[in-house]
């Protein structure tokens, strides 16, 4: 019987591991502002969800490419696997939203005016959603690269747009004016698009059906993280103004009723 190989210990340096993960870099970025112990916990929670915002971002640009591409199998593997990413970034909401009132207070202040929608990376996965807004470059004036990135976004097609054009090239009957429209604007409801998704549903072709629903779970978990979000603050804080000035569960709930690719949620009233 052969002795099983032990493993290497010994790398004369750092380890492959961490120069791969760079892990010690990881651990070095908590810094508390307070001395209360809970506020590692969401400081950890919130740089966590900065790296799943990041990786979201990664996964949907290479979704385009390949819609570009007319890979659709290939865009739909892609957009399997960020709902995936999503539904681990909506779990991180829980020992949020577990604090209460009192907990969360403990820290608050060391927050300042520091807000989640001043982030730069959730900008991105708006912005690539679909969820255009000038206004919203604001907060990033102050870094100019940053700020350019984020412009240099809002004025290109976003993840649907993509899709919708895809479609075009497929054949099915997406009006021009979709396609030619202003993408730098939030993207509104059209009645052709809706046609063209229900027909999809009721023809069932196996790739743009598969697509369909690919795009319709990662609608129903981004609901999930507005929604989920809004859960947390109401629990944690109730109705006080949000800690970067905005009206917190008022400018929350109305985040909630925005859908993104909304025809293929009204579509299948007419399937």
């Amino acid at each position: 019987m052969e002795c099983p190989v032990a493993p290497k210990l010994d790398f004369g340096g750092t380890t492959p591991y961490e120069d791969y993960v760079h892990a010690s870099v990881l651990h070095s970025l908590q810094q508390q502002w307070s001395q209360d112990p809970r506020e590692m916990s969401f400081l950890v929670i919130t740089q966590i969800m900065e790296l799943y915002f990041g990786l979201l971002c990664f996964e949907w640009r290479q979704a385009q490419r390949e819609l570009r591409d007319d890979d659709l199998r290939a865009a739909v593997r892609t957009l399997k696997r960020s709902d995936l990413h999503l539904q681990a970034l909506n779990a991180a909401w829980r020992p949020i939203a577990r604090m209460t009132p009192t907990e969360f207070n403990s820290f608050r202040d060391a927050l300042g005016e520091g807000s989640g929608f001043q982030s730069g990376r959730y900008r991105e996965v708006e912005f690539l959603l679909g969820e255009k807004s000038r206004s919203m470059l604001v907060p990033h004036r102050a870094v100019p690269a940053q700020h350019d990135a984020l412009e240099a976004l809002l004025n290109e097609p976003s993840l649907y747009d993509d899709v919708l054009a895809a479609l075009h090239r497929r054949g099915l009957p997406i009006p021009e004016d979709v396609l030619k429209r202003d993408v730098a604007e939030p993207y509104e409801p059209n009645a052709d698009v809706e046609r063209v998704w229900a027909d999809i549903y009721r023809e069932g072709n196996r790739d743009l059906l598969e697509l369909g629903e690919a795009l319709t779970d990662l609608a129903e978990e981004f609901a999930r993280w507005r929604y989920d979000h809004l859960l947390a603050t109401r629990r944690s804080m109730g109705s006080k103004v949000g800690t970067g000035g905005s009206a917190g569960v008022a400018w929350l709930e109305k985040r909630t009723r925005r859908s993104i690719f909304p025809e293929l949620w009204t579509a299948r009233s007419y399937v």
